[in-house]
């Protein structure tokens, strides 16, 4: 097959393909991530790039303008390379470019003083004690009595006796600390550090080391979203959080959404590019934390980190393990497991100590996953008596309503259109994007804040909520979200900035002349009718979930807010389109990254890892699919803010 050179800027990359090759698959071989909600099934329309020179052969599409045609913009998975080629990619093309969210709420529960703790078994709580560093894997430093004629018990018992001695007993360890044991002892003068951890409810001795380096010892809580991963690496001797890092998943190049990637996972070498992909993302953040430590003159070394805690949606952690999550889409929709198995690291090729263990919080269904029960271990939600409702809004939204006593559950599917993702001139949250928007009320023309403050390139998910909701307000559209035709009482002002375009009318935000990428920003009839059953279906879910547990908004003492573009909204203008709930806006209150705080804790604490299991058996999750109360809902929820008016009365 003969070879050609594809080119990408600004990156400066290059790399050899087959002939025929599409640019799209050229830059996922070269490591590059173009956005691809669709997966490169060419019906998104969000990999455009800029073929610069070069001949290549591009399948029409209609999901370009004339405009962006003689622009010279080809879609990436629609575009062979026939010759070598230079390839731009844009801006808003971009799929590993964004704000990505590091943290969640911080948390600091003395989970040995855990205000119901006296409702675990006292096993428990003695075994957090001793296991205190962490329920993974916490080091203890032996001084043991040498063998003589009259102590002659073997070498592995006279460390399970020392241990005994300490309060910790049915301990197991593997061959491989077995076949060295004796020499090692000795060579150590029977002063050793041993490493243990709960593997899958049995205390596990999982190494041995020379010496006393009971102070030596590191953990990463991992937050695995469809869309960033972020890890935080963790000293388990003073629990402290020593570095942060994040990054855009690299699964986003075969789809957006996790609908995409289980489809991707069901064909040839799909499941196992997918889960290679979320692994060689952790091992890059553990390397670049042990490289930040570096230069801050801390020595931390892969040896030294023992134990990997992730948290994820349950496509994520099918994924990170090498599971096929096909049968999450199918009805039942039920997964392989909510409790992944606590495993070597090294098994799924997470690159720590060689001994080290990974483990997955606990999940609940399908689609509430591990994420939620760790983000509400971050909220104080299961330990009020008054009822609360925790909302994580992603590609898919997650509510939890209940109490100390209950808790119920559902998922609604967003989509990625809050992410920029379908939308014209979407973008995700990066320098340039539109944050911020505000129409004169006389002039009806747009003034907008971007991030940055740079020229504008696109608009993210909290300038599509203000976008909608300043529309509304202005009377450019009604509450049925459509754009007033020219013909209307506003013609005269609009006439510049409302026009026909390919998918109907649609709004110019930002003239070419005043953007980044020298064409209007727009919101066109189907951009605004998209989020609007985006935001129908979050409105949906949480009505749902309160009429079949017998309660009304006023009945929520706490909306706890949670996510990525959660952490961005504006409450005020999420409650006048009808995303939120019409609740005082002091009742709620933001998260943050709930689900790597909440992993953080469990990494932590063998209380937390108990209360997270105890809280993932409490939840009951409601199947919104089959649930004809929710079509209802959603159909209701299709106008801005609702057809009831009265529910949003102020």
């Amino acid at each position: 097959m003969h070879k050609v050179s594809v080119s990408f800027s600004p990156s400066g990359k290059t790399i050899s393909v087959d002939q025929g090759s599409t640019i799209l698959d050229a830059a996922r071989e070269t490591g590059l991530h173009i956005q691809s909600v669709c997966g490169g099934d060419g019906v998104c329309g969000k990999c455009r790039v800029i073929v610069k020179k070069g001949k290549v052969e591009s399948q029409p599409t209609g999901l370009l303008t004339p405009e962006e045609i003689d622009d010279g913009l080809v879609l990436a998975c629609e575009t062979k390379a026939i010759e070598d080629i230079c390839v731009e990619i844009p801006p808003e093309s971009r799929a590993d470019e964004g704000e990505i969210l590091m943290a969640g709420q911080t948390v600091h529960k003395n989970f040995d003083l855990y205000s119901n703790a006296e409702k675990l078994e006292p096993t428990i709580i003695h075994e957090a004690k001793i296991l205190k560093q962490s329920p993974l894997a916490t080091k203890i430093f032996l001084k043991l009595p040498p063998p003589t004629l009259t102590d002659t018990v073997s070498d592995l018992e006279r460390i399970y006796r020392e241990l005994n001695k300490k309060g910790i007993s049915h301990i197991q360890t593997g061959l491989d600390n077995l076949k060295n044991i004796g020499e090692f002892l000795r060579e150590h003068n029977w002063e050793v550090t041993v490493t243990l951890g709960k593997r899958n409810g049995a205390t596990k001795l999982i190494q041995l080391e020379g010496g006393d380096t009971s102070e030596t010892n590191y953990g990463v809580a991992v937050d695995i979203g469809t869309t960033t991963i972020v890890a935080h690496l963790v000293d388990l001797v003073s629990e402290q959080t020593v570095c942060s890092m994040g990054a855009f998943n690299k699964q986003i190049t075969y789809g957006d959404d996790i609908i995409s990637r289980i489809i991707f996972a069901s064909e040839k070498s799909g499941l196992e590019k997918l889960h290679l992909a979320v692994v060689d993302n952790i091992n890059s953040l553990i390397q670049d934390c042990i490289n930040d430590c570096s230069s801050r003159k801390k020595t931390v070394r892969l040896e030294d980190i023992t134990c990997v805690l992730c948290a994820g949606n349950p496509t994520m952690t099918h994924l990170l393990l090498n599971i096929d999550p096909g049968y999450l889409r199918k009805e039942p929709y039920v997964p392989t497991t909510n409790e992944m198995p606590v495993i070597r690291a090294a098994e799924a090729g997470i690159r720590i100590n060689p001994l080290g263990l990974l483990a997955c919080a606990p999940g609940v269904s399908s689609y509430i996953g591990a994420d939620i029960t760790a983000g509400l271990l971050v909220s104080d939600l299961t330990e009020r008596p008054e009822v609360s409702m925790y909302i994580d809004m992603g590609t898919n939204g997650e509510i939890v309503l209940g109490n100390q006593d209950w808790l119920t559950c559902c998922a609604c599917s967003i989509g990625p259109a809050f992410e920029g993702s379908g939308i014209r001139s979407g973008t995700r949250a990066i320098k340039g994007a539109i944050q911020k928007v505000k129409i004169d009320n006389a002039t009806k023309q747009a003034s907008v804040e971007t991030i940055g403050d740079t020229p504008a390139n696109g608009i993210c998910g909290s300038g599509l909520i203000e976008i909608i909701s300043e529309l509304l307000k202005a009377g450019i559209i009604n509450k049925a979200g459509k754009i007033q035709p020219l013909t209307s009482h506003i013609s005269h002002l609009v006439s510049r900035i409302i026009r026909e375009g390919s998918e109907g009318l649609e709004y110019i935000i930002v003239p070419a002349d005043q953007s980044a990428t020298g064409r209007d920003i727009v919101i066109t009839q189907a951009d605004i009718d998209h989020l609007i059953r985006s935001k129908a279906a979050v409105y949906a879910g949480i009505s749902t979930l309160l009429k079949k547990m017998n309660y009304a908004v006023k009945d929520v003492s706490k909306f706890y807010i949670a996510g990525g573009f959660g952490s961005h909204l504006d409450i005020a203008k999420s409650i006048d389109i009808g995303l939120l709930p019409n609740a005082p806006l002091e009742k709620f209150s933001y998260i943050g990254n709930g689900s790597v705080e909440g992993a953080r804790m469990i990494l932590l604490s063998y209380i937390a890892m108990t209360r997270a299991r105890q809280v993932a058996d409490k939840m009951t999750y409601i199947e919104l699919s089959i649930d004809n109360s929710f079509t209802e809902e959603f159909i209701s929820a299709m106008f801005l803010p609702h057809t009831d008016l009265s529910l949003f009365t102020k």
